[in-house]
């Protein structure tokens, strides 16, 4: 897709597994050992996890997972791994198994399994797309080099977001914060090769020795092309000074979570005046999108900036930073293995911690559902979800909802205003489960058994060009921004919709055979996370209908943003790897989803029982109901992540480490304290606690 940030499209998500948001590199080496175990959806709740020796009233995390990582180290080709990311493996071994059969071909394919039974097999297909080398990649190198004049930018540049190489800026689409019944234009600050622009000005040994190991990446991978020693490592100094000029202006990662801050709609006449340097005219029209007479710029001074930068670099630099921006925008599925090898050794490696690269079905796999998500996905939730997942989700989401409502009736804060705005847009949040209504359309994608690179290519553009052509017309509502077979949820405030695809509603997220109790703290707690998106510190600025609109009065923001700060400094506190703290500002949507989404869970599991007349404080199989719901909260979080996985985490996710979903939150209810017989004053039952929702 054209590289759209989760704040312009509106998503909060949740990840669930430990899942790299960018599988940067394929390397050929041998499979590791452990890469190809195939891994059992665990029960609802799974005693040998629970470290008995540990006090649930310290560190509920260790008690409820102290175990895991004993039965279920991180593999190698992995930097962290936990509940989520065995349903992940679990899926993939599922969708490996249906690609397979569509890649065996026959006559009784369908279009759509054709096209992705063919996209895995060409990616499979390394020695096709070792011989070819560069080759495919020539035409794009040709384009930089015929750039005589950087009045020629704005085609080139329109072109290379077609085929998702974000040079210097981002374009793209997106529903208008301030009327989300439309798509708009938006132009986004971009083209940095570190995963945020923090990376290029943090003091200490740690991100410096990140900067030289960038620098020599790059080096190494312009080696790769062809340039000598000394050419490739003057080139590389110049792309790093580019990118930090690119940083220097570019909003800081937290900045960027609060909309108002990233929408600024302009006409064409003032983007013009704003960075006179580039035509945008042009560059809109050679980009394929409709006519447009405005843009949401999301970062005026960006742009000022890169206008600037871009007058005084000169044509050399700008077309080596492009090839740099080109061959590292490419999949690495798509590409010979020792750029695979090298882009690994970086981004997996050293960036994460990974100590080997995952097996080539995997990545071919990931890579097929990125590109051809709702074709994979009809055929994976016709095998694999059945109606009656779909329908017991959607009831314990409107039981879920239902708690809410009530919720908001007990608030001592909020005042009676606020709380009938709160309870409309509560009520029309739209509920979609398991996949879309209506699968989207692929007949005019070409895809060949024996073009990996071109697969790729025609991938994107297709679906950039989908993208682009929805600017101007009205928002549909029914569409979804994940693949059913995701192992993820997330909330869209401009859409005001919560998604469950069919992939988490899995064990022991979601277990036919497990009680309420945990299926309500494992599943229902991320119902509830999911629904409080909507009203925490981003998503309670945008209305019932999406749109951002300040509906609550004064005196009841201001109290928010106090109860909002309380836990800013609880998770402040925590230290995650080393001396690097959580980013309490970071994290604070997250945090409060969790928070809340676990006491609204708590709120609908104890209606639940009282219409099935489940007495919540009679031990059943050595826990009562109320500690069964706190362990499956608990046991949605299991496992260990590297610490070079945990230092990246903290400085760019605004999810808080898993320890602290499962400590952060119990710590925060006085009725996980009073299920498992706690004093005030232990670490999971403070005197004092944090509430937002």
């Amino acid at each position: 897709m054209i590289r759209r940030t989760a704040r312009q499209v509106g998503l909060a998500i949740l990840v669930i597994s430990a899942l790299c948001a960018t599988q940067l590199a394929l390397a050929q080496t041998p499979a590791p050992a452990n890469a190809e175990k195939t891994y059992k959806l665990l029960p609802g709740l799974d005693k040998q996890l629970i470290d008995t020796t540990a006090d649930p009233c310290v560190d509920f995390f260790q008690y409820a997972c102290g175990n895991f990582s004993k039965l279920y180290p991180i593999p190698s080709d992995r930097s962290g791994f936990g509940t989520g990311a065995m349903i992940a493996e679990h899926t993939q071994t599922e969708l490996h198994t249906m690609l397979e059969k569509a890649a065996s071909g026959g006559a009784g394919r369908s279009a759509n399994e054709q096209k992705i039974g063919d996209y895995y097999a060409a990616c499979l297909d390394t020695d096709a797309i070792n011989r070819d080398g560069l080759k495919p990649l020539q035409p794009e190198l040709d384009r930089i080099e015929a750039l005589d004049s950087k009045d020629k930018l704005p085609e080139l540049l329109a072109h290379f977001q077609l085929i998702n190489v974000a040079a210097f800026f981002n374009f793209g689409e997106q529903q208008d914060f301030k009327d989300a019944r439309k798509q708009i234009a938006v132009l986004d600050q971009g083209g940095l090769g570190l995963p945020e622009r923090d990376y290029y000005f943090r003091t200490g040994e740690a991100a410096e020795k990140t900067r030289q190991q960038y620098v020599q990446h790059i080096t190494n991978t312009l080696k790769l092309m062809g340039e000598s020693e000394s050419q490739a490592a003057k080139d590389a100094q110049e792309i790093m000074q580019l990118e930090t000029a690119l940083a220097k202006v570019s909003m800081d990662i937290t900045s960027q979570r609060d909309p108002h801050n990233v929408y600024h709609m302009m006409p064409l006449s003032e983007v013009a005046t704003l960075a006179p340097g580039m035509a945008w005219a042009r560059f809109l029209t050679d980009s394929g999108a409709p006519p447009v007479t405005e843009v949401n710029i999301t970062n005026p001074d960006f742009f000022k900036g890169l206008n600037t930068l871009l007058a005084s670099t000169d044509m050399a630099t700008i077309k080596t930073y492009l090839r740099w921006q080109l061959v590292n925008s490419v999949p690495s599925e798509a590409l010979p293995k020792a750029f695979d090898d090298e882009r690994f050794d970086f981004y997996g490696h050293k960036l994460r911690g990974q100590p080997e690269q995952r097996v080539r079905w995997k990545r071919c796999v990931q890579a097929t559902d990125g590109a051809l998500g709702e074709a994979l996905g009809q055929v994976y939730v016709a095998q694999e979800f059945p109606p009656s997942s779909k329908q017991a989700t959607l009831q314990m989401v409107k039981d879920i909802e239902t708690a809410m409502d009530q919720d908001i009736d007990t608030l001592d804060w909020m005042s009676q205003t606020t709380k009938v705005r709160a309870k409309e847009k509560l009520r029309a949040v739209a509920d979609k489960i398991g996949y879309p209504d209506h699968w989207r359309d692929y007949s005019k994608l070409t895809i060949a058994r024996d073009d990996a690179f071109g697969n790729m290519v025609r991938a994107v553009t297709f679906e950039n060009q989908r993208q682009l052509a929805k600017i101007g017309t009205p928002v549909d509502r029914g569409e979804w921004g994940i693949t059913p077979a995701t192992v993820d949820a997330y909330y869209n405030p401009s859409m005001n919709d919560i998604n469950f695809p069919a992939g988490i509603l899995q064990p022991p997220l979601y277990d036919m055979n497990a009680s309420d109790a945990l299926n309500y703290g494992h599943i229902g707690g991320v119902v509830g996370h999911e629904l409080t998106h909507g009203f925490d510190d981003e998503g309670r600025q945008f209305d019932g209908n999406g749109n951002l609109s300040d509906w609550w009065t004064a005196e009841d923001a201001k109290k928010f943003e106090e109860k909002a700060d309380c836990e800013v400094k609880e998770y402040g506190s925590f230290t995650a790897v080393d001396d690097v703290k959580v980013n309490g500002k970071l994290t604070l949507g997250e945090n409060t989803a969790d928070n809340g989404g676990l006491q609204l869970a708590y709120i609908a599991f104890l209606s639940d029982a009282k219409r099935k007349n489940i007495d919540v404080n009679q031990k059943q199989d050595g826990y009562t109901p109320l500690q069964q719901f706190f362990l499956g909260h608990g046991q949605s979080w299991c496992g260990a992540t590297r610490p070079e996985q945990l230092r990246l985490q903290v400085q760019t996710d605004p999810h808080s480490p898993r320890q602290f979903r499962v400590d952060g939150v119990v710590r925060n209810m006085p009725q996980f304290g009073e299920a498992f017989g706690c004093k005030v004053g232990q670490p999971m039952m403070p005197a004092n606690s944090c509430r937002v929702w």
